[in-house]
Order: C-alpha cells, then sequence, then structure tokens
C-alpha cells in the first residue's frame, strides 16, 4: 500500500479563513441576512420602551390613560409584525447562504478526490474519505447554519440593548459592563478545549464509517470465516472510543451554558438592586426600570443563546477542518504545456526505470523494456513480483521514482494522463460498474456510441445472450457494484466496453480469471480478434493464456529474468519452465 504525506492540522484560524472565502461568493445574502438581524434585533429592543410608557400611563386605581394606551398597543403590534417578518426573511437568506456553502464545499472535496493521486486513496480509509465528504459537510451545515445567525443577531443585541440601557441610566449599565467579562472568558476558555475534542469526535466518527462500510462491502467473506464475532468486538472498540470522545465534548462543551447562566443572573440581580435604589430616589420612573429589567433578561440571554452556538460552531469547525484538509491534499500535478497524445503507434520503451511504493523497500530497479507496434507482452512471475505495478507505471497511476517511459516516441511525463489513458483500453481482474442501465457501463468511455456499436461489441464480447435475457434488456439498471450480476457476467460487461472503443494499446490484468472455460475460449477468440494490429500487455497467472503471445517477460523480485517466446522459454528449461511445469504437475 502506498505511503502518502498527510497533510499538516489546520488551525482553527485557518479554518475560519477557508469558510469566510466561501461566504465571500454570497455576499449580497449576507449582506442582506446582517441588515435584517440588525433590524430583527433593534425592534426587539424597542418594544420593551413601549411597554415600559405602557406601566407609566398606569397612574393608581382608576386613572388609567386608554387614549394613549392603545396607541401604544397598536405601535407595539406593528413592531411585533415586523420584527417576525424580518427573522422569517433572515432565516431565509441564512439558510440559502449555507447550502449553497456547502454545495460549493462538496463539490470541490469530490473534484479533488477525482484529481487524487492513487498513491493517496491506496493509503487512506475509504470510509474516513466518505466520512469527511457526507456526515462532516452535514455537521459543518447545521452547525454553521445555527451558528451565523444567533451569533450575529446575539452580537447585536448586546451592543444594542447596551446602548438603549447607557440612553436611560448609565450608573446601572455599569453594573452590567462590569460583571459581562467574566461570562465571557468562561466561555472563551471553553470553547478552545472543546474544538479539540470534537476533532477527535469526527475523527473517531470516520474510523466508524470506514469499518461499517468494509463490513458491509465484504460481510460474505465475514459471514463464511465466521468472523462475526471479531467484527463485532472491534466495532464494539471503536463505538466505545468514539462515545468517550463524544461524551467528553458534549460534557466539557456543557459547562458553558450553565456558567454564563449562573454570570447572568448577578448581572439580573445587580440591574435589580440597583435601579430599585435609584427608583427610590427618583433617578427613574418604575416603567424605566421595569425595561431596564426587562433589558437585563435581553442582554444576558443572547450569552446563553452564544454559548450554546460555541459549542456548535467547535463542532462544525472540527469538522470543516476535516473537509479542507482533503481538499488541500496534494494533486496529481496540472500538466501545463504538456502535449496531447492522438494517436499512439503502439511503441513502449522503458529505460532504467526504478520504483517502490515505500522508501526502503526495493520493488522495481533497472527495469528495461522495449516494445514494438503491434507486439502481445506477456507479463508473468509470482506474486508480488511487480506485475501489477509495471500497469500502473505504464498508465501513470504512479510515476517512477527515476528513469524514463515514452509512449511512440513521447515521454509520457510530458504528454498530460488523460490523453495518454485514452490510448490504453483495460480490463483488470477486478470489475467495476457504476449504478447506471447496462448501457451505460458499456460506452463509459464512448458515450456517444451508437446503438450498432454497443450491440457489436456486447456481440464480441460474448455478453450480448445474457444481457437479452434480462428484464429490460440494455436498460436494466445494475445495482452498486452490479451486485445483481455474477461476477462472470460482470467481466464480460468491462470487456465489451473496452471492445467498444477499441484503443491502439491493450492491457489485459486477469481479464478472463472469472470466466468458464467454455466462455473462455470464445473470449480468447474475440481478443485475438480486438488485438491485431495493437500493442497488447496481457498479465496472466494461467501460463496456458499466453502461449501465443510474442514476447513473455518473465517477472521476479521487480526484475525481468527471462524473456522470450513461449517455445523459447520452456526449452531454456529456467524459471518460466519451472513455473509452467508446475501448472500442470500432479
Amino acid at each position: 500500500m502506498a505511503e502518502h504525506k498527510k497533510t499538516e492540522k489546520l488551525t482553527q484560524a485557518a479554518v475560519l479563513g477557508r469558510v469566510f472565502s466561501y461566504m465571500r461568493r454570497y455576499l449580497p445574502l449576507l449582506a442582506l441576512s446582517l441588515v435584517l438581524a440588525g433590524i430583527t434585533v433593534a425592534l426587539t429592543l424597542y418594544f420593551p420602551i413601549l411597554t415600559g410608557k405602557a406601566i407609566d400611563l398606569i397612574l393608581e386605581k382608576g386613572r388609567v390613560d386608554f387614549s394613549r394606551m392603545f396607541l401604544i398597543l397598536r405601535d407595539g403590534a406593528v413592531v411585533v409584525a415586523l420584527t417576525a417578518l424580518a427573522q422569517w426573511l433572515m432565516n431565509l437568506c441564512s439558510n440559502r447562504m449555507t447550502y449553497r456553502i456547502v454545495r460549493d464545499i462538496r463539490k470541490d472535496a469530490f473534484a479533488t478526490l477525482e484529481r487524487l493521486p492513487l498513491s493517496y486513496i491506496d493509503s487512506h480509509s475509504h470510509g474516513d474519505i466518505v466520512s469527511r465528504i457526507i456526515a462532516d459537510a452535514d455537521t459543518f451545515a447545521e452547525g454553521l447554519l445555527m451558528g451565523f445567525t444567533q451569533l450575529f443577531s446575539g452580537v447585536a443585541a448586546i451592543v444594542g440593548t447596551l446602548g438603549f440601557m447607557l440612553a436611560i441610566q448609565v450608573k446601572i449599565t455599569l453594573v452590567v459592563v462590569l460583571i459581562t467579562p467574566v461570562s465571557l472568558f468562561a466561555a472563551s476558555y471553553i470553547a478552545k478545549k472543546t474544538y479539540v475534542m470534537f476533532r477527535e469526535q469526527s475523527a473517531a466518527r470516520g474510523e466508524q464509517t470506514a469499518l461499517i462500510e468494509e463490513m458491509i462491502g465484504h460481510q460474505k467473506v465475514v459471514q463464511a470465516f465466521r468472523h462475526e464475532k471479531e467484527a463485532l468486538e472491534r466495532f464494539d472498540e471503536v463505538n466505545g472510543r468514539l462515545r468517550d470522545c463524544s461524551l467528553r465534548a458534549i460534557f466539557f462543551s456543557s459547562l458553558t451554558n450553565p456558567v454564563t447562566r449562573f454570570v447572568n443572573s448577578l448581572v439580573y440581580a445587580g440591574v435589580g438592586i440597583t435601579g430599585a435604589l435609584s427608583a427610590i430616589a427618583g433617578g427613574i420612573t418604575v416603567g424605566q426600570l421595569s425595561c431596564f429589567l426587562t433589558y437585563a433578561n435581553q442582554y444576558t440571554k443572547p450569552f446563553n443563546e452564544i454559548s450554546g452556538v460555541i459549542t456548535e460552531l467547535q463542532n462544525a469547525l472540527a469538522c470543516a477542518a476535516r473537509i479542507f484538509e482533503l481538499i488541500g491534499e496534494k494533486t496529481e500535478q496540472t500538466e501545463e504545456g504538456a502535449g496531447v497524445l492522438t494517436e499512439a503507434d503502439g511503441s513502449v520503451d522503458v529505460e532504467n526505470v526504478c520504483f517502490s511504493y515505500q522508501p526502503g523497500q526495493k520493488l522495481i530497479e533497472d527495469f528495461c523494456l522495449h516494445v514494438s507496434s503491434g507486439q502481445r507482452i506477456a507479463i508473468v512471475g509470482p506474486t508480488g513480483c511487480g506485475k501489477t505495478t509495471l500497469i500502473n507505471l505504464l498508465m501513470r497511476f504512479y510515476d517512477a521514482q527515476s528513469g524514463t517511459i515514452a509512449v511512440s516516441g513521447h515521454e509520457i511525463k510530458s504528454i498530460t494522463r488523460e490523453s495518454l489513458r485514452r490510448n490504453y483500453g483495460m480490463v483488470l481482474q477486478e470489475t467495476w460498474l457504476k449504478n447506471g442501465t447496462i448501457r451505460e457501463n458499456i460506452t463509459m468511455g464512448k458515450p456517444d456510441a451508437a446503438e450498432e456499436e454497443i450491440l457489436a461489441a456486447a456481440k464480441a464480447s460474448h455478453a450480448h445472450n445474457f444481457i437479452r435475457r434480462l428484464p429490460e434488456g440494455y436498460d436494466t439498471v445494475v445495482t452498486e457494484d452490479g451486485g445483481n450480476l455474477s461476477q462472470g457476467q460482470k467481466q464480460l460487461l468491462c470487456i465489451a466496453r473496452v471492445m467498444i472503443c477499441l484503443p491502439p494499446m491493450l492491457i489485459l490484468d486477469e481479464a478472463t480469471s472469472s470466466i468458464d472455460t467454455r466462455t473462455e475460449i470464445r473470449i480468447q477468440k474475440a481478443f485475438d480478434t480486438m488485438m491485431q494490429g495493437r500493442t497488447s500487455f496481457i498479465v496472466a497467472h494461467r501460463l496456458s493464456t499466453i502461449r501465443e503471445a510474442d514476447v513473455i517477460l518473465v517477472m521476479k523480485d521487480g526484475r525481468v529474468v527471462e524473456q522470450g517466446n513461449h517455445e523459447e522459454l520452456l526449452a531454456r528449461q529456467g524459471f518460466y519452465a519451472g513455473l509452467y511445469n508446475s501448472q500442470f504437475s500432479d
């Protein structure tokens, strides 16, 4: 498995910077949301003033100014209606902005995934990658949606409330200002701690997703080898760590609300006592005292909300960090100035190529090979000798550490990967079909293929007969990874996929391993027709399938130890002869 250098962990400030860079794309929605939040806060703070005026109109029993009271009630109803409308529009803008941002992040993450080198995919858990793009993005959306509007509204409410209180009585306002920093320091301290804890929670959740995906994808093997108990024990262990991480994060973050509520109670008590003394001394009216107490509640309420929001934001930012780390991974280098290989003649030259997946573990050393146009090259050897690795190097799934590989006289690093791979047709032992119709799977490499071409490719690969027996024929929908087809049927479709393109070079890596003997004979005849005039690389374990190859490369420990055709290699009585005879000995 390839080793891929991990990116450094993003700091909280760096994550916030990335989030704001996405938010800048939707500045109109952001600005409108902020304006509406300001209007909502202003109207909410104006309502207690009307309430205070109404209280002051109640002079004593039997002396109430109902005419002015009616006007105040009318104004209050208008304020409440406008507040509700502004809040609804603000939420609408925030929702639209949030989900567009998450859409863009997911799009960028998936685009990065498509451009990541194969070494990254090989060295990282697939379930963890899926968890980043789906689960972490959802958590980030929920935190951003809840956090953004409430955070701004809370800050605006605090500032606005202080302004209104200063306009009524400076001394009482100072009591509020002096007690407030205690709440801020407590919330800030807890927030820094929870960010690290939520990162651990997200990582454990990704590990759990990877395990579940692994067990679902290989449930037949798990049950066949009676591995259910071990799998359950492994799940319990991961699930237990996720539980512990979650409990620590949630418990520690939940301390924020009680701490801020305690401080807020002190603020309310301070305002009540100071305001009551001022009212007795004639400094403020009873209505103004009522207004002040309402403001004290409205001033402290945002601190409680912000403390909860901070918890959600820490979780959201921790998840966002994991997504941005994926987006920030080093992708395959953009090939500026690289040429385009239009129509390869099929010649391949490999000179002094050295490659290893991990430093210090040698695999391919000083590998040399010359392939003429139209030759059939069979690659054989024991497991782990480098056969599939050579294919990876030819296709530029990996780049050699030293040496050169040239196709049609062009060094492959000087041409685009897309144009190089367009000139190869590949059938692997490991079949893969996408979720779609039979027709869509066959035409994956040639979406504009005519119906006649599809039928011809299916017939040539001997897939037409079983396709015709399917309920919807070529329009039958294949489930995930071809789950409703046999392994042999899936391999026939993969062969048809190559036959419809007929590129100048072919790679057949155990292409008939899952097909019965009679069908294999017919497929070999189809391959013979397809390989006419085309350079073909054939990786095979069953040596009986490569007798007709022009050149057989016998690999061992990353080197070509023998080279020649079938008869020549048997006559040498060397390593190939030993491999061949071992397959037919008793």
